[in-house]
């Protein structure tokens, strides 16, 4: 920075220095940064930080913005505000990852028998709620044999997805496998309620039997209302924003693995939800059977 010679001029003469940088609207400490050669004390922590920030948003695959890379700065012992964090990642050109536009794969069934509300918007997560409440829907991975779906099984209380299956089909079994394979992993002890949109895959009557058979309750939320399953919708922006490869990939097998990495490698174990008290799901489990 070039301080103005007027400046050096008033200090020459004995003049106040602090009023003369006022005037020019110059900093003090940028005055006699320039004037030792050295950067300030504030210059030095910010470029600290910075490589700090760098860490933090390259362990997160890129994928977190201002307010986690803080969350994690604070657990590193960092004292620093977000807004400083998130000046500094616009200084070092980091940006989180944000969300892009939906494929519709919800189609309702209007001769679907009529199931409850059973949730009613309620998701926030709970110690005393684990394996009772369920969630899931299903999205598309854009590929260049053509469209991946996914459907998935999240516990309403950790935000863990407890199951999850992938097909090149849309058919009640893509939905079936999700739920049986949550069963399995997760074993409840109790009635757990899986709740659901009203898409023809989840209120089918095969679907229904499969539900009965685990001893699962089937819930569903109102037609055209997003908000009703809003924990599901969700997941489904994060992981589309959040995948390591943005664009379409070259088939569904290597789709298929980079979920897999995506699910068990990353968001159930480490990744950090605000719900939770910016936790993984995997450390809030651990914490609540402590």
């Amino acid at each position: 920075m070039t301080v103005h010679p007027f400046i050096e001029a008033e200090k020459r003469d004995g003049h106040n220095v602090k009023r003369t940088c006022e005037l020019l609207q110059v900093s003090r400490a940028a005055f006699y940064a320039r004037r030792t050669g050295k950067p300030g004390p504030r210059a030095v922590r910010d470029a600290e930080l910075t490589k700090k920030i760098a860490e933090v948003h390259d362990h997160s695959r890129g994928t977190y913005g201002a307010p986690r890379i803080h969350a994690v700065l604070q657990r590193q012992g960092e004292d620093c505000g977000r807004r400083r964090v998130a000046r500094l990642m616009r200084g070092a050109g980091l940006q989180g990852r944000y969300r892009r536009r939906r494929q519709l794969t919800t189609i309702p069934d209007p001769r679907a028998a009529a199931r409850p509300d059973l949730v009613v918007r309620d998701f926030a997560p709970g110690p005393d709620k684990l394996d009772t409440r369920w969630c899931g829907d299903i999205t598309y991975i854009p590929t260049e044999e053509g469209w991946l779906y996914l459907a998935t099984v999240i516990d309403i209380a950790s935000r863990r997805v407890v199951g999850w299956s992938t097909a090149d089909h849309l058919r009640t079994e893509l939905v079936a496998d999700a739920l049986t394979s949550a069963c399995r992993q997760r074993r409840p002890i109790r009635p757990v309620i899986f709740h659901s949109d009203r898409g023809c895959q989840y209120t089918s009557q095969q679907f229904a039997s499969l539900a009965a058979e685990l001893g699962v309750r089937l819930s569903v939320g109102r037609t055209g209302q997003c908000w009703d399953n809003a924990l599901a919708e969700s997941f489904f922006a994060t992981i589309k924003r959040e995948l390591p490869d943005t664009s379409t990939w070259p088939s569904r097998a290597l789709a298929r693995t980079a979920i897999f990495d995506f699910i068990e490698g990353w968001y159930n174990l480490h990744r950090l939800h605000s719900s939770l008290g910016y936790r993984s799901p995997a450390e809030y489990e651990t914490a609540l059977a402590a």
